[in-house]
């Protein structure tokens, strides 16, 4: 319903007002399922699960190689699929791709490591070439440098990703460093990065990085997450950037949701990142 929910909120239409040509694509249907099995017990939805990521993976490379594709979807592991689309372009144009990660999880769960068998909870670890999803997941063939991700909000990590994520060598920006730096600054310094190497910058925007206060439509609530005021200045931040080559919508719930209030906020906050503002500042350059 998540998709639906954006639609409903005006999403489109928001885009088109600040001057973009904006193509609805429609729902993505799932490829034929493979005989997938894993020695998890615990995984759920594996075979169903694996289908809509062999779908998107593919039509995430083929909408990518012109503007930018805004996939909108539920679950966050749709990310291991578009990411590794988009990556595929990236390695094409002979570009490295970054991801800013916005989300109270870092996802970094392998197949293997993961206790509650929510596959939601592994595109980070898919995506930047973690062993173990060899033969399940569809064939990675540009994984994302891990120096190249930066995760933005995090507040609810479990002990097997805090030490793989650190092993790996991800930038990891929790709730904490942002109170005690200024998300501003820490999220300044990651588009320097990108500007630099002359990168693409994936956004992935999980809506429980902000607070459930502000967007109480989502399974997956963490307290204590961004307000409304912090994801307006990232938003506004990567507008002035020019950075930003696709972007993910994940985990909205309208079943959840109070009369619509997570959607509009989620489209109004995807409408900051593609120009609307309330007052004009100079474009900031990052080169």
């Amino acid at each position: 319903m998540g998709p639906n929910g954006l639609r409903a909120a005006g999403l489109a239409e928001a885009l088109a007002g600040l001057g973009h040509d904006v193509v609805d694509l429609g729902d993505l249907q799932p490829a034929p399922e493979r005989a997938v099995s894993h020695s998890n017990p615990s995984l759920k939805a594996l075979a169903e699960t694996v289908s809509w990521l062999d779908a998107l993976s593919e039509k995430a490379f083929e909408i990518s190689e012109n503007g930018i594709p805004v996939f909108m979807g539920g679950d966050h592991v749709m990310a291991a699929a578009s990411v590794a689309g988009v990556s595929r372009r990236a390695q094409q144009k002979g570009r490295p791709l970054f991801v800013l990660w916005l989300d109270a999880h870092t996802d970094f769960h392998t197949l293997e490591s993961t206790e509650s068998g929510n596959l939601h909870g592994t595109p980070a670890a898919y995506f930047t070439g973690r062993p173990g999803f060899e033969g399940v997941y569809p064939r990675l063939d540009a994984p994302v440098d891990p120096a190249n991700v930066c995760m933005l909000g995090i507040r609810s990590v479990d002990a097997p990703e805090r030490v793989a994520v650190s092993q790996a060598g991800v930038t990891i920006h929790d709730m904490r460093a942002i109170d005690e730096s200024g998300i501003g600054a820490l999220l300044s310094a990651f588009l320097e990065r990108v500007a630099a190497s002359n990168g693409m910058l994936h956004v992935s925007f999980d809506i429980d990085f902000l607070d459930p206060s502000a967007a109480p439509g989502v399974g997956t609530t963490v307290p204590g997450g961004a307000s409304f005021r912090e994801a307006h200045l990232v938003m506004e931040m990567l507008h002035d950037s020019g950075l930003v080559t696709s972007l993910d919508l994940v985990e909205l719930n309208p079943f959840l949701d109070e009369r619509g209030k997570s959607a509009i906020l989620m489209t109004d906050l995807t409408a900051s990142l593609f120009g609307k503002r309330v007052m004009d500042r100079p474009t900031r350059s990052f080169g």
